[in-house]
């Protein structure tokens, strides 16, 4: 059985999240020398987008670049005169001509909730491809229970044809950092002065709800009766590339006129593990979350974690974090002023969190996604 893969997303310099769920996956689904394997690129892969995956005679590089709308018409043309017996997508857009025996991965709604965090075009287009790649797959893989029943309600796609498939993460990289050279060596890499910093990482876009988090911080800094023994040195770092309408965020940064918040652009995930575990808490306000992977890599690290309650995030952390609504800019503050002035409750969570982490995994979740896939082709 041929298995084609949309590859599109590994062939990006900088991963992030539905990225890395590409890469992840498709890295073990090509391990299992039971099946072929064709990997659809957009683009000539690098050997450094290739690097860790195991290209064996059972796995084909299809490279078919085209200039705009890869997808739609590219990808389309190839499906239509050399179709593999199955299709994987794994972010959300089926191509106009798909195989009958599709599955695609579709990660959050968030654009119907918070419209206002997406550009128009943005939100017109990720409301007709997902609900087109839904309604025409197959089977469709959800990252959470939180994604499938946002399907059902506001697609009417049949839960039958759904099946819930949570992230996992690399447990060889993501795990506590003991090594105090190695934090310092990080930190100075990102500019990071010494002191106690709390840590979010992710796209620096509004669905993030970063101008909450920055005011929270500075209430929390610029309150008397914070008696905290570093208050002064007290840094908040925000790493991560720009996304939709990240202007507005980073000119509230410089509104705020405090030189500890700290943006530290994009962090690579070699060094997020020592960056997560020199962190006193790992800061996740977001508005909603399909899933919300950095939260679960910085549990594996042994940090607490303060996150709001919205879309998936409670799924993730159980509970091992503190949680917020993530309109209430007051309880952030009042989270991250409760945990750092409580050691007892940062070493609960931490170990909370560790426990938590072990449910999750890639290989599990690829094992489930290919179950699913040879379902589809078994009907």
């Amino acid at each position: 059985m041929n298995i084609g893969i949309d590859s599109s997303r590994l062939a990006v310099g900088k991963r992030t999240g539905t990225e890395n769920y590409a890469y992840q996956v498709t890295r073990r689904l090509i391990e299992n020398q039971q099946q072929r394997y064709t990997l659809y690129f957009n683009r000539p892969p690098s050997s450094l987008q290739l690097h860790g995956l195991t290209i064996s005679d059972n796995v084909k590089i299809r490279a078919i670049p085209f200039p705009r709308l890869w997808t739609h018409l590219r990808l389309s043309h190839e499906m239509l005169k050399y179709p593999p017996d199955a299709l994987f997508v794994p972010a959300h857009v089926l191509p106009l001509i798909h195989p009958a025996r599709s599955v695609v991965t579709v990660h959050d709604l968030g654009y119907l909730y918070y419209p206002e965090a997406h550009t128009a075009t943005a939100r017109r287009y990720l409301d007709w491809s997902t609900r087109f790649s839904a309604s025409k797959a197959r089977m469709v893989i959800c990252v959470s229970h939180t994604t499938a029943t946002d399907l059902t309600r506001h697609y009417a796609i049949d839960p039958a044809k759904i099946r819930v498939i949570p992230h996992g993460y690399d447990r060889q990289q993501f795990q506590p950092v003991q090594d105090a050279d190695l934090i310092a060596a990080t930190r100075a890499k990102y500019g990071i002065a010494p002191g106690p910093y709390l840590f979010y990482v992710g796209t620096i876009q509004p669905r993030k709800n970063l101008v909450r988090l920055m005011e929270a911080f500075a209430q929390l800094v610029n309150d008397p009766d914070f008696d905290y023994p570093a208050r002064s040195q007290l840094q908040l770092v925000l790493g991560g590339k720009p996304g939709w309408l990240s202007e507005p965020i980073m000119a509230k940064a410089l509104e705020l006129n405090l030189p500890q918040i700290k943006v530290v652009g994009y962090v690579s995930d070699n060094d997020l593990p020592a960056l997560y575990s020199g962190a006193e808490a790992f800061v996740f306000p977001s508005l909603y979350e399909g899933f919300g992977l950095p939260a679960l890599e910085a549990m594996a690290c042994g940090v607490p974690v303060v996150c709001s309650n919205a879309g998936s995030l409670p799924e993730v952390v159980g509970e091992a974090a503190l949680t917020h609504h993530p309109l209430d800019t007051r309880a952030i503050a009042w989270n991250l002023r409760r945990l750092l002035l409580s050691p007892q409750l940062q070493d609960e969570l931490a170990t909370k969190g560790l426990k938590q982490a072990e449910k999750f995994s890639w290989d599990k979740c690829a094992a489930e996604t290919l179950s699913a896939i040879l379902e589809v082709c078994e009907e």
